[in-house]
């Protein structure tokens, strides 16, 4: 029997250390052909998704997949993510989280080609992650 990945239970205790603190949970997501997401959205690969409990309805953090409803410039939107597909969890009041090393997904398909947009306009970050993903810092 394959060992279980620790990466959903490390997901969903972030998530829950971010509710539970006030703070707004966000999920970075490489996106790829197994990924429903709002691809409008999605930049140069990558979407940051809001997945705060105000933010998403009948969300799952589930061991293969994060499912959710969300609204996306006012329209309803189901989404989707494989657990493999989340580059990392964080506060976006502090940035404070876990990030995964990049997992190779298996090729089936063609990739899907980012539209270059701006961010989900569920809620913004206070300090969107300009230069790439969002840097973890150490505090003493």
């Amino acid at each position: 029997m394959a060992e279980k990945s620790t990466k959903p239970y490390l997901i969903r205790a972030i998530h829950e250390w971010c509710s539970d603190s006030n703070y707004t949970p966000y999920l970075s997501v490489r996106v790829d052909e197994n990924t429903r997401v709002p691809l409008e959205f999605v930049k140069n690969g990558e979407i940051v998704l809001n997945v705060s409990y105000d933010a998403t309805h009948r969300l799952t953090i589930g061991n293969d997949l994060v499912q959710f409803s969300a609204r996306f410039g006012g329209v309803s939107r189901e989404c989707s993510v494989p657990i493999e597909a989340v580059l990392g969890i964080f506060a976006r009041e502090n940035g404070q989280g876990l990030f995964f090393p990049v997992e190779e997904a298996p090729a089936v398909g063609a990739a899907v080609e980012p539209v270059d947009a701006a961010q989900s306009p569920t809620d913004t970050p206070s300090s969107p992650p300009t230069g790439g993903r969002p840097k973890l810092q150490v505090v003493k």
